[in-house]
């Protein structure tokens, strides 16, 4: 039911396209819990529309974007009380209530994803999410520092003596030492849009991340990461939740063969490492598949065992198709121009991370609406024309709504240009990274006393369920 505080009044003009998105986006949302004092001049619907302009806007300054935004919110919804003006109170408001505002918001659209793109949904039957993580820099500022750089201190006594060596060390060191948010996020494979986020310093864990997400997900989700998130407890833990795993694996992942604790066929790996073993935790049973991408090649594990739900080039497809969260990366980083966060205090620049991620998610599903309407595929999809169309009704909001000018015109003709583009992998340019390939795993033969073990611990588990 749309919120009495996002009815659309002006007609005929661009606003109307902003006041439609909003009431589209916002009108479902339950914002049950979350009261403001009496005296309190916001809502909840009319703050977190003001943060999602906040977040679109692509003014030089956050608070040009925020009295941008302020504009247009009173502009198009009159009747409302006088919005507080000041920047600092909005930012007070937002670090106080961005928690629950983004989760009612989270909550909302992920409701209506399956509903609103059911094409898109799954990929092969499988429900599929990408999961990885990057780092955001932010201003050089002490409470940045405090709150994200490695080194940061942590106790009074630290505080002081990082006060005294802050004019020391190498200027390498003081690089290393930079204030950046790590971000980890959980993206959906088939829409392209992110499902689940978790933020920390820079050294934060991505794997415990994870962990935070599982419970999020959805039933029979399938998740597909890199060599970085690979490891028994993880592993272990995504299959008790009920979810399927799809994971690359390197050198430092040891797999066994001919095991006997399961159904086996040509394919079949056990990741159980001695740690596990020596603690009587099972051996995880697992399908091996290998690829190549042209220079060496890439070993996948995943929990599907039989190929007749996922043959071995749909697990390599899929993998493939990990890629775009990577893309979604560098669409949040350089087309979005998140690559570096612009508050200086640690609080509000873990609110304009968190709005930034609502605000993209907001406009891709609104945009794939109607791409769908069209016929067009969520991987047609131009990020950086979808911001164009949106600033640029932000920009108008008082000009007429021509024909052929309105938000979803424009949308429907955001989309990637047609031409083919070439392999670029032979150009010669400096890197400034360059990674290392994760190496082939170690899969041999299961030792005697392996064989002993699993079998033992195979007969226990039968016991227990006969019990």
């Amino acid at each position: 039911m749309p919120h009495q505080d996002l009815k659309a009044v002006a007609q005929g003009i661009k606003g109307d396209c902003l006041t439609r998105s909003l009431q589209w986006l916002l009108g479902e949302v339950s914002w049950a819990g979350i009261l403001f004092r009496n005296d309190c001049s916001w809502t909840p619907a009319l703050l977190s529309a003001v943060a999602l302009l906040w977040a679109w806007s692509d003014e030089s300054t956050l608070g040009e974007r925020f009295r941008t935004a302020r504009k247009i919110v009173i502009f198009l919804f009159p009747w409302q009380q006088q919005l507080a003006g000041s920047y600092q109170a909005f930012l007070k408001m937002l670090v106080r209530w961005t928690v629950p505002l983004v989760l009612a918001i989270q909550l909302s659209l992920r409701l209506r994803m399956p509903q609103r793109l059911p094409a898109a949904w799954e990929v092969y039957g499988f429900i599929m999410f990408g999961v990885d993580g990057s780092r955001f820099d932010t201003p050089r500022t002490r409470s940045n520092e405090e709150a994200f750089s490695p080194t940061r201190p942590t106790s009074k006594s630290s505080r002081k003596k990082s006060k005294r060596s802050r004019t020391k060390g190498t200027a390498s060191s003081r690089k290393a030492n930079s204030p950046q948010i790590w971000l980890t996020t959980m993206w959906h494979v088939g829409t392209g849009l992110p499902w689940d986020w978790r933020t920390g310093p820079s050294d934060s864990s991505e794997r415990a991340h994870l962990l935070e997400m599982l419970p999020h997900l959805p039933a029979r989700a399938l998740i597909t990461a890199d060599a970085g998130f690979v490891g028994y407890e993880y592993a272990r833990a995504i299959l008790d939740s009920g979810r399927d795993l799809l994971i690359r694996v390197g050198a430092n992942v040891r797999l066994l063969r001919n095991l006997g604790y399961a159904r086996e066929r040509g394919n079949t790996v056990y990741l159980w490492p001695d740690k596990a073993a020596s603690k009587n935790h099972p051996p995880l049973v697992l399908r091996l598949a290998v690829a190549h991408n042209g220079r060496h090649p890439v070993y996948l594990i995943t929990s599907v065992l039989a190929t007749t739900r996922l043959s071995d080039a749909q697990v390599i497809e899929l993998y493939g198709r990990r890629w775009g969260i990577e893309l979604f990366y560098r669409n949040l980083k350089q087309t979005f121009q998140r690559r570096k966060l612009r508050s200086t205090t640690a609080a509000h620049a873990c609110v304009e991370l968190e709005w930034s991620l609502v605000g993209l998610w907001a406009m891709g599903f609104y945009a794939l609406l109607e791409a769908d309407r069209i016929g067009t595929p969520p991987s047609k999809l131009s990020v950086a024309n979808m911001l164009k169309a949106f600033r640029r009704t932000m920009r108008d909001y008082r000009h007429p709504a021509e024909r052929g000018q309105t938000l979803r015109h424009s949308l429907g003709e955001a989309v990637i240009d047609s031409y083919i583009r070439h392999n670029k992998t032979s150009r010669n340019y400096p890197r400034k990274r360059q990674e290392k390939a994760p190496g082939i795993p170690d899969i041999s033969n299961a030792s005697p006393q392996q064989v002993a073990h699993a079998k033992q611990l195979a007969n226990t588990s039968k016991k227990r369920l006969t019990a």
